[in-house]
């Protein structure tokens, strides 16, 4: 895949990142593993380590230019991002120390799941009505980002989401933006927040890869890596995604909040798809 089809993905993975939470690993992992095909069962583990640091800067970046009054939902979350940066710690290492043919199914496997109870179990695609009969959507549409009567999300879910976010290299918004809008936030909001979790998540997850060992690739395989990551796949992302997150955090579109989420259930259908087409 050349740097000027990564730079055109990467623009979608700006746009992910800021409309539906995904600092790039959803979107960054199937692409890396089509880029790294050579390398064969080996391209999943440069994809999750890849997508660690596109996660990184495009989450902090996010982060960076979200409305303060939106991140204030995580005032007291200092418990949470500490277990989502061990789990995601712990998660990095066993990536680099499993089967990658496991990861990768994995991946196939927890987006299924997740695609399947966002169907079925009630809470995301139909949102419990507010106090006073008011519909999350009207109350976000009326009135733009809003946390009201929203709770944090439990510190011990820190943990596990930070373990499997790191280990199958999908980021944490695939659990956290779920777990958000079921704690009362619509989905404006929960995609925002998104982004400083996986930012908790990614950071040990880059550190860890950037000091992978290449020595279980095939030889003269990783002429463009350092560590595990992919740098020219990585920096074409980058360079096409961030300029999108400045422009979209400026001038955010307005989306229905139910048009919302079942367009972030369709984004999972089109990776789940790309990532069986893959295998």
């Amino acid at each position: 895949m050349d740097f000027l089809a990564l730079l055109g993905i990467g623009l979608l993975t700006g746009v992910t990142t800021v409309l539906f939470g995904f600092g790039g690993g959803f979107v960054a992992v199937p692409v890396v593993v089509w880029a790294n095909a050579p390398l064969g069962t080996d391209a999943m583990r440069v994809a999750t380590a890849t997508s660690a640091l596109v996660m990184l800067v495009n989450a902090a970046f996010a982060t960076a230019v979200t409305p303060r009054s939106v991140l204030a939902a995580l005032r007291g979350s200092g418990t949470l991002l500490l277990l989502l940066a061990a789990g995601a710690a712990g998660g990095a290492l066993a990536a680099h120390h499993t089967p990658p043919g496991q990861a990768h199914w994995g991946f196939v496997g927890y987006v299924a799941l997740t695609i399947v109870d966002l169907l079925l179990r009630p809470g995301f695609l139909r949102p419990r009505a507010r106090v006073g009969g008011v519909r999350e959507g009207a109350v976000e549409e009326a009135r733009g980002v809003t946390v009201e009567e929203s709770r944090p999300l439990p510190a011990v879910l820190g943990a596990p989401i930070g373990a499997v976010a790191a280990f199958l290299g999908v980021g944490g918004s695939v659990m956290t933006v779920p777990a958000l809008r079921r704690a009362g936030h619509p989905m404006r909001t929960a995609t925002a927040l998104a982004n400083p979790l996986t930012l908790a998540i990614a950071l040990p997850a880059t550190v860890l890869s950037l000091d992978g060992d290449t020595g279980v690739l095939a030889a003269g395989t990783h002429l463009h890596l350092v560590g595990l990551v992919d740098l020219r796949a990585s920096a074409a992302l980058l360079v096409g995604a961030l300029p999108v997150i400045a422009v979209l955090r400026r001038r955010p579109p307005r989306i229905p909040d139910r048009a919302y989420a079942w367009t972030y259930l369709a984004l999972l259908c089109v990776v789940e798809a790309a990532m069986l087409l893959a295998g």
